[in-house]
């Protein structure tokens, strides 16, 4: 006998487990279901992406400040050492006490949670393959695909998790390489570079474009390069990776210039594989309902997340779009809210992007270059936290502000941001764009003195050209 459900959730991840929380809170008999081995909730993001990342980039940015930094506060450190155990242990300490955290939910909200591989069987019907065996078959007046991503890597190439590894091997590496070549100029690469090079690692960053964070703001990117150089990372842009072979002792990369050139080695203990992310979607049985994926293996949806198919909906990284886990949350939110009440909605436009390294970069809206290729009128308005009174006062002078505004309406277009803490100063851009509201909404809105945020509403004041405090 199957067991009836309004919603059945396929995936347990920021997407997946947010859907199933807000359809049960819509008053939807709902299941979830997700195939981590470790029997833990919570997808990629939780259990070897955003929060243990998170968690070796704070305890690392301890870790270099008591041996490099307190003493300029008039702080002496002697003989700091580092427990690379025990700070691998505190990061599986905030996974383990997170995804608990989501068993909970699930009881309050009466969500039943199913371990195991699930896949569609048919219209209405899914199945689960459970981890402690046997089989689960449940009906479904709706299924929500969120089966998320999975790691992508170079042709020809095997990822080991020991010498040639990716995101989830650079979270638990036992040991500090002493040169850690990461393959990739992009957030997950640098977050994971960063980390390793507080700790001690030589970092060389080989990227294919000539730029790192393509897609980001322009002026952001160059400066976040020139931070990220002074600080000890190395780079090689405009660079192919032709082929990697594992040694004895750890890997030679083969490279070449991307525009053609002649060839050298790179000799690694580690190698990350930090170029992406690929939609997972295999052997969930869409052929079942006759959903087919695009030439990139995405799940193509119309407005409301509808995947053509009856009943069956696509939310997250199996979608087009950015791959943010705050991205699958809205969706996840908006899904369950199509099939309740038959509308939902996602503002694209302002959908925020963090890089958690030291400093932080945040961003939100359009750059400068899409707002020139689109023909837009606007206006600049920047701020250093060179001039900051807070920054100045913590000596985290890096970076600046910049925002964006329509020319003759003043409408905020995009917000961008480097420096400390602007991951938390990146929810006020979007609240002001989500309302639609102008730089001169920023620029007239009292912010504490001292703090961080006075930089953001001084490049508001900057677009109309009365910045005050540069």
């Amino acid at each position: 006998m199957s067991k009836d459900y309004d919603v059945v959730v396929i995936g347990g991840g920021p997407g997946g487990y947010n859907a199933a929380i807000r359809a049960a809170q819509l008053g939807l008999k709902t299941a979830c279901i997700d195939k981590r081995e470790t029997g833990k909730f919570g997808g990629t993001c939780l259990n070897v992406g955003c929060i243990p990342s998170k968690a070796m980039l704070h305890a690392s940015e301890a870790f270099e400040a008591a041996s490099h930094h307190m003493a300029d506060l008039g702080v002496k450190i002697a003989g700091v050492e580092l427990d690379l155990g025990r700070m691998l242990g505190q990061k599986e300490d905030a996974v383990n006490g997170l995804t608990q955290g989501i068993e909970y939910l699930f009881k309050k909200n009466k969500i039943d949670g199913y371990k195991g591989f699930g896949k569609i069987a048919g219209p209405g019907k899914v199945t689960v393959d459970l981890m402690d065996g046997g089989t689960e078959e449940l009906s479904a007046r709706n299924i929500i695909i969120a089966t998320g991503s999975d790691i992508l890597s170079l042709p020809g190439v095997e990822i080991d998790e020991k010498v040639i590894v990716s995101s989830t091997g650079a979270l638990s590496l036992d040991k500090v390489p002493e040169h850690l070549v990461v393959v990739g100029g992009g957030y997950i690469g640098l977050e994971m570079g960063s980390v390793w090079r507080r700790l001690g690692a030589k970092v060389t960053v080989v990227e294919f474009l000539d730029r790192i964070t393509p897609g980001m703001d322009g002026e952001i990117s160059k400066q976040f390069q020139r931070i990220l150089k002074k600080q000890g990372l190395e780079f090689k842009l405009g660079t192919k990776v032709v082929g990697i072979e594992k040694t004895g002792s750890g890997a030679k990369l083969t490279v070449e210039p991307a525009k053609g050139g002649d060839a050298e080695v790179i000799e690694a203990d580690v190698v990350l594989i930090a170029i992406g992310r690929k939609p997972y979607t295999d052997n969930l049985g869409l052929d079942t309902v006759g959903i087919q994926t695009n030439e990139r293996g995405f799940i193509p949806v119309d407005s409301h997340w509808r995947t053509g198919a009856d009943g069956v909906y696509a939310i997250g990284d199996v979608t087009p779009g950015p791959m943010l886990a705050h991205k699958a949350e809205e969706e996840a939110v908006a899904v369950a809210e199509v099939i309740k009440n038959g509308h939902g909605h996602v503002d694209y436009g302002v959908i925020p992007g963090v890089v958690y390294t030291d400093p932080e970069v945040a961003t939100v809206g359009k750059t400068e270059e899409q707002l020139k290729e689109e023909g837009v009128d606007y206006k600049v308005g920047k701020f250093p936290f060179t001039a900051n009174s807070r920054a100045k006062t913590n000596h985290e002078t890096d970076g600046f502000v910049k925002v964006l505004a329509d020319a003759k309406t003043d409408e905020v277009l995009g917000v961008h941001m480097i420096g400390a803490g602007v991951g938390e100063m990146i929810a006020e851009a979007c609240i002001i764009m989500s309302f639609g509201g102008s730089s001169e909404d920023i620029a007239r809105t009292c912010h504490p003195h001292p703090t961080r945020t006075e930089a953001f509403r001084q490049a508001a004041m900057g677009v109309e050209g009365w910045m005050m405090q540069a």
